[in-house]
């Protein structure tokens, strides 16, 4: 098939309706969130079956035509946006977003790639269960995205990763082939695991159309509280305290600085904190979840709490009196991200440190960065309790927030990713490698990795049509 061929045979596949080809219908496709990557699709097909996808993975095989896959394009490193070559096919997975079913003796969901996230929370939740996966775009992330790139979010601490709630994939194939691998199975000890290759792979080996995932009881009750400490060691030292008290009821321990207060002030003045911004240099959102009842729970958190204040631990809590409460503490940490990008694009990290080397981590890189750049703003939040951070750079106030980037990021991602990889931290820990980290990829993993990994991706993908320039760099 030549390649002026593609587009009317693409059409036929599909239907006319659901191939785009103006620049006007194709502009929501072509721009990543942040809207630091644009590209220039060929076209944007929107295949509404698995069958479907195959079909227009195979005709554009047929055409040499490489491949993007995009599900809610949300993603933070331009993973799924098309270059500006005017060749690539962006393959969106929105009409596929059915919650195919739920068996509750299995405990398992299994929902299409283009299924909402939240879509598929109110699903298990209305069958009584919870699907325990949440992530601060999750009224727009799907499926298919958050397990491409092993999404982690909110709940990793007790319930782990995207990949830890995946027990089987449907995908299709670099060839256009269909691999039904949707096991509902916790054990399946057959070989080579190809479900978890597809997870994390950005697109780059297969294109998942349909997952099944792990559900768990709903808790009986939830506590909340919003607590004021003097630094991170602080912190730390609260988050054992936790662990030591909770267990594996500890859900949810995000770290949060005055800082990322006072942005999402300022952009969203309707939400407000617990206490006030000033209170404290640091402050940490901890949620309780309990298999008992309201009482049990929040004599726990009032155990944990009263001695961590007590010892002069904490400086000052809030706890949530209700569940209106509790959504509003939460609505500050998800705001935090809309209200950066309402700054304007800062110098974004998604770093992985090791919770005993946090402390003096966050205090030796925020002196570095400060004598580097004496007016910048630390925006620094993320989930303490499994050693993740989103260790960002704002500028100045009132400063070019473009040409501060553009000055500053190179010496700030090698500032940071250095001092995280020297104490076996990772420059990604849960927004993937796309378009923006191929270099620190090639730079930072090791050798042989590299080795291995190339080799996966010439198997799997000979032509090396499936999101090229993702993850690793096309000319590899």
């Amino acid at each position: 098939m030549t390649t002026t061929d593609l587009l009317p045979a693409l059409r036929a596949a599909l239907g006319a309706d659901y191939v785009l080809a103006a620049p006007a219908d194709m502009a929501g496709y072509a721009e990543d969130w942040r809207k630091r990557y644009r590209g220039v699709p060929r076209a944007v097909a929107l295949p509404g079956t698995t069958e479907q996808v195959a079909a227009v993975v195979r005709l554009c095989r047929d055409a040499g035509a490489a491949i993007v896959p995009q599900g809610g394009n949300t993603g933070l490193v331009g993973g799924a946006t098309p270059d500006a070559s005017g060749t690539q096919i962006v393959l969106a997975l929105k009409r596929m977003r059915r919650v195919r079913s739920i068996d509750v003796a299995d405990r398992v969901l299994v929902a299409e790639a283009g299924c909402v996230l939240a879509e598929a929370q109110r699903a298990a939740r209305a069958a009584g269960l919870l699907l325990p996966l949440s992530l601060a775009a999750e009224g727009s992330a799907t499926i298919g995205g958050v397990l491409s790139t092993n999404a982690g979010g909110t709940a990793v601490l007790r319930y782990g990763s995207a990949r830890a709630l995946c027990l089987g994939l449907e995908a299709v194939t670099a060839q256009g082939e269909i691999w039904r691998g949707l096991s509902t199975l916790r054990k399946d000890n057959t070989g080579y695991d190809l479900r978890d290759l597809l997870i994390g792979a950005e697109g780059t080996l297969g294109i998942i159309t349909a997952a099944s995932l792990m559900l768990y009881p709903q808790p009986a009750a939830r506590r909340t509280a919003w607590v004021a400490l003097a630094d991170v060691a602080a912190a730390v030292a609260l988050l054992n305290r936790a662990r030591d008290a909770l267990d594996a009821d500890l859900t949810g321990f995000e770290l949060i600085s005055s800082a990322c207060l006072r942005l999402v002030a300022r952009h969203f003045p309707a939400l407000h904190a617990p206490l006030p911004i000033d209170a404290a240099p640091w402050f940490v959102l901890l949620e309780l979840s309990d298999s008992e009842d309201d009482a049990h729970a929040q004599a726990r958190l009032e155990t944990v709490l009263g001695a961590a204040l007590e010892a002069g631990a904490a400086l000052d809590c809030a706890v949530a009196a209700s569940l209106a409460q509790a959504e509003a503490m939460w609505a500050i940490r998800e705001h935090i991200p809309l209200a950066q990008a309402s700054e304007g694009l800062n110098i974004k990290h998604d770093i992985a440190v090791p919770v005993s080397h946090m402390a003096t981590f966050v205090a030796d890189t925020a002196t570095r960065l400060t004598q580097m750049m004496p007016q910048a703003r630390l925006v620094i939040f993320g989930h303490l309790g499994d050693g993740n951070l989103h260790y960002n750079i704002q500028a100045p106030v009132q400063a070019d927030a473009d040409a501060f980037r553009a000055q500053h990021e190179h010496a700030c991602n090698a500032l940071l990713h250095d001092a995280a990889v020297r104490v076996g931290g990772s420059f990604s820990a849960e927004h993937g490698v796309g378009l923006l980290k191929t270099a620190e990829l090639i730079h930072y993993k090791d050798p042989v990795a590299l080795q291995m990994m190339r080799a996966v991706k010439r198997a799997l993908d000979p032509q090396g049509l499936m999101n090229p320039g993702k993850v690793l760099p096309a000319a590899s």
